[in-house]
């Protein structure tokens, strides 16, 4: 496993206050990699910041349905992002059978467009993926099996266990499919409240850890009541100190 990385998203006040204070404090932390957000939006932001901190942004979130992807994609490579991932489709569509196959192919399409500019496309879960389910099987496995090679899968362990699924049997299906994790932890309310640092909640991370032991590991805070760089902290030491 490599070095970890952090959704910047967990620290959005701050970073839209200051980005580049933001970024430099993320570095002090021990970060050398960051999963930016709204990657067109924040581009210069993101262009001097992340050098100027010796941080690298290997994944990035941006809506992509419905978007100007070659927009979304130039940004990216201009940044060096190696994989653009859809952050969310909503609820409703992850119902029947065709409105899954039409996600599916939608980034399928995503696809071919982020192959012209040399990046790959990828999709994060939260849970409401895994707790609709289709003929038994999670939506999000019906999705998954529709979504061409190249399409990257970015599993968010808190919100797949909040969706129903067992997270570790989860990665374990998908398997190589699976290019990142976020790393999250708390009591699985849907809606964000009370998630705490890795390891301290209810997300079985040591067996979600091993069974994607080449995954990015991507720590994140969807809401966080404390100091919220003091969490990141505690999620970076977890991974690199005590985890697998």
């Amino acid at each position: 496993m490599g070095k970890p990385s952090v959704q910047l998203y967990s620290v959005r006040d701050a970073f839209a206050a200051d980005p580049a204070d933001t970024l430099r404090r993320l570095a002090a932390i021990g970060f050398t990699q960051v999963e930016p957000y709204g990657v067109v939006e924040n581009v210069a932001a993101l262009g001097a910041g992340l050098p100027a901190n010796g941080l690298t942004a290997p994944t990035a979130h941006a809506k992509l349905i419905g978007e100007d992807q070659h927009a979304v994609f130039a940004a990216a490579k201009q940044l060096g992002i190696a994989v653009v991932i859809d952050p969310l489709v909503k609820p409703e569509q992850w119902q029947n059978a065709a409105d899954i196959t039409a996600t599916a192919e939608a980034l399928n399409a995503a696809a071919k467009v982020a192959e012209e500019h040399g990046v790959q496309v990828g999709y994060h879960n939260h849970w409401w993926e895994l707790e609709s389910r289709i003929d038994g099987r999670h939506a999000f496995e019906v999705f998954a099996d529709q979504l061409d090679p190249a399409v990257a899968l970015e599993v968010d362990a808190y919100w797949a266990t909040a969706g129903g699924a067992n997270a570790p049997e989860l990665l374990a299906r998908l398997g190589s499919r699976v290019h990142a994790i976020h790393v999250k932890d708390g009591a699985l309310a849907t809606d964000a409240s009370g998630q705490v640092p890795a390891g301290q909640g209810s997300v079985p991370l040591p067996e979600v850890l091993a069974a994607a032991p080449d995954a990015l590991r991507v720590v994140e805070f969807d809401r966080y009541d404390g100091d919220i760089f003091e969490g990141i902290a505690a999620s970076f030491a977890y991974l690199t100190e005590g985890a697998k």
